[in-house]
């Protein structure tokens, strides 16, 4: 009996003395696998002062702008298009470190055309709509880089980087003006409809009387298709059905005509019914006021439908970009392959749906090479070089892959902005 106590106690020991040797592996493996991940206390409290010191010094340069014209006004590279986007870069600078949300983007919106921007979650569609209109959150979300140049006649423009907030309380609204996803959080649940759409007409219309301005929105109510206009003016939010206040989002964005309208995946909260009778309408209004649409959607029939030119977006860069017929019939991408494979096909029997593999890298730690190769399933010997470049591959499409390297022009490689050098 003491012998078996014995070996008992002896065997616990050997189980004890491994312990702090397991414990030390398990944490060297949690190290390693945590390694892209972790940050040190010290080191998230240094990349908060260098932050706080970067934001403060593009707040003041921002401010600057206020005080002469010539720091925020340019050259249209076309006057043809109503917005170019020259190498934007915007970032969110976090306590972990900076978020490169849009890296050196690239397109063109030309007059009177809808061009249809698709992406799965996350790349940077919306960051894009938020850094043409300014509203991004400041000042941890700031565009560090490039210039969003947009059109104000006899082929002047101005640079919306380094607009003043007093300049672009004029354009906002009134010359460019934007539908939001979520209808119900846009409009505000304590002001009645009337009061919201006046509002809006008011601030860019000061000479307007009071009855001119009721009018106005009235008839802004019955041209989106609301057939109870004075019954709808005074209503709250909460009495419209989603394809209402949609409606009533529409109205307001297009009460000062503007030359730009942005729609923020405007029929993400509607059903199948009421999205085609809000692409209608949008198309229609689009039509008449002879204005252009930059759609911000991940639904491809609603782009295949709408739009003329379509940019496909990954990770903060777009990766192609061309007509609708280039993009849909004629993709060059790998990633664009995969999203036209992932959409189901009417009439199409399939066990399962297509799903591009792997995920997204990491937004902090982007890698030097192509975003998108770790994923890829066509990868070429090139594509552990630098980033690939823009490569034109017809008179209308644009493709930054390796594949067309050799046969296509070659335009030009993203320029990323140094932070440190700011």
């Amino acid at each position: 009996m003491a012998k078996d106590e014995k070996n008992l106690n002896s065997s616990a020991e050997n189980e004890n003395k491994n312990l702090p040797q397991d414990n030390a592996e398990v944490k060297q493996d949690k190290k390693k696998k945590h390694d892209d991940t972790y940050i040190s206390g010290k080191e998230s409290r240094r990349i908060s002062r260098f932050n706080r010191k970067l934001t403060q010094k593009l707040e003041k340069e921002r401010a600057n702008a206020n005080k002469d014209p010539k720091l925020y006004t340019t050259k249209m590279r076309d006057p043809n298009n109503v917005v170019e986007f020259d190498n934007v870069c915007t970032y969110f600078f976090t306590d972990i470190g900076t978020v490169r949300a849009v890296d050196g983007i690239s397109f063109d919106v030309p007059k009177c055309s809808t061009v249809g921007i698709v992406g799965e979650s996350g790349c940077g569609k919306s960051v894009t709509s938020l850094s043409l209109m300014q509203l991004l959150p400041r000042p941890t979300g700031q565009t560090v880089g490039g210039e969003i140049r947009f059109n104000i006649g006899n082929g002047e423009a101005y640079n919306i980087v380094n607009t003043p907030n007093a300049k672009m309380m004029e354009i906002r609204g009134n010359r460019v003006s934007m539908i939001f996803q979520e209808p119900m959080t846009s409009l505000n649940p304590v002001f009645r409809i009337g009061a919201q759409v006046d509002e809006v007409i008011a601030l860019h219309n000061p000479d307007m009387s009071k009855d001119a301005v009721k009018e106005r929105t009235l008839e802004m109510l019955e041209l989106v298709g609301i057939a109870n206009k004075e019954g709808v003016y005074s209503m709250y939010p909460h009495e419209l059905s989603g394809g209402m206040r949609q409606r009533v989002m529409i109205a307001i964005a297009l009460a000062c005509s503007p030359e730009l309208i942005i729609a923020d995946e405007p029929t993400t909260a509607l059903d199948v019914t009421i999205q085609a009778q809000i692409l209608d309408l949008l198309r229609a209004l689009k039509d008449k006021i002879k204005s252009s649409i930059m759609l911000i959607t991940h639904d491809l029939g609603v782009v295949a439908s709408m739009a003329d030119y379509v940019v496909v977006m990954y990770a903060g860069r777009v990766v192609e970009k061309g007509t609708a017929e280039d993009i849909f019939h004629h993709p060059g991408h790998p990633y664009t392959i995969g999203l036209m494979r992932s959409k189901p096909v009417v009439g199409k029997k399939v066990d399962e749906l297509y799903n591009i593999p792997g995920s997204v890298p990491n937004p902090v730690n982007m890698p030097n090479y192509c975003y998108f190769k770790d994923r890829c399933e066509m990868c070429t010997e090139k594509c552990s070089g630098q980033y690939p470049p823009e490569i034109k591959i017809s008179d209308t499409h644009v493709v930054s892959c390796y594949r067309f390297y050799d046969t296509g022009e070659i335009l030009h490689y993203p320029k990323p902005v140094n932070v440190e050098e700011l």
